[in-house]
């Protein structure tokens, strides 16, 4: 068994993606967050691949995707979803579960909502879809959407520094010194690229639409109910642990797991996610 780093066409755009697994099996499409890529999966999907088919796509300007200009690609939420949506159909998935962190919300339930038919559940690993989850590590950006001027659009220049990237993947953990520098460097060398600050400044302002959509995506879990797994790194300091707990108000298959770590629990608590999204799937897909 082993991990293909594949590539394929879409709108003009190569979009890298990771696959692994037998087909036959159930799929799980792993949607990255930020400043992240495939690459935050690169472990999990060596722990899922014995009993599940794993696709990890990259969006535009993240990881090995291609960074069209602004001019040729329009970033937004919207479009990385259009897109991934496009791609999904284009390696043939007709059914899979999502697991969605960060960034990947906004996509994976774009998704959802597109095509509910699709979705057999959703793994949610610090990937927002309730207002109450938003913490105050948002204000500068929030300040941002009520008066894009050029003096709050500097003042969100130094999330996208080498220090901040660093720092998304340490804060709140147990243990700093066993963290991977691997992620963050990967991750940085990516956001230095020439044009792709302008990229995710975009990409912040757009995020303010995501809350609009709250409440379609929480009537999409209401009506649909689909088996949820909430498994949360606590000490978040963007997505707080009330916005775990919020699924459990519309979902009645809602499992949540308060993990005693970061942004990114992958890189502290994998064995830990892994077993529960094997044992929770294992209970309903099988």
């Amino acid at each position: 068994m082993f991990v293909q780093y594949k590539t394929v066409k879409i709108y003009g755009i190569d979009i890298f993606y990771r696959e692994a697994g037998d087909r036959s099996n159930p799929t799980i499409l792993l949607l990255h967050g930020f400043p992240s890529s495939s690459h935050m999966y690169r472990n999990l999907i060596t722990e899922l691949m014995d009993e599940y088919h794993i696709i990890a796509p990259d969006y535009p300007g993240f990881g090995n995707t291609d960074q069209p200009s602004m001019d040729d690609f329009k970033y937004s939420f919207d479009s990385f979803a259009h897109l991934i949506n496009e791609f999904v159909e284009s390696i043939n998935l007709e059914k899979y579960s999502i697991y969605v962190h960060d960034y990947g919300a906004p996509v994976g339930f774009r998704l959802a909502t597109k095509h509910p038919e699709r979705i057999q559940a959703i793994i949610t690993q610090n990937g927002n879809a309730y207002e109450e989850g938003l913490m105050p590590a948002w204000d500068p950006i929030r300040s941002y959407w009520e008066d894009p001027s050029e003096e709050n659009k500097n003042n969100l220049k130094s999330l996208l520094s080498a220090d901040f990237t660093k720092y998304q993947y340490t804060d709140g953990t147990r243990n700093p010194d066993r963290i991977s520098p691997d992620a963050w460097n990967m991750d940085q060398f990516v956001l230095d690229r020439p044009g792709n600050n302008d990229i995710q400044l975009a990409l912040y302002y757009d995020y303010r639409n995501n809350l609009t959509l709250y409440p379609k995506w929480q009537e999409f879990f209401r009506t649909y109910q689909p088996p949820t797994l909430v498994v949360w790194g606590k000490n978040d300091m963007f997505f707080g642990p009330e916005g775990a707990l919020a699924y459990q108000n519309d979902i009645k298959d809602c499992e949540v797991h308060l993990l005693n770590t970061g942004h990114f629990p992958l890189e502290e608590d994998l064995e830990t996610s892994a077993f529960l999204i094997k044992q929770f799937l294992r209970d309903r897909l099988n």
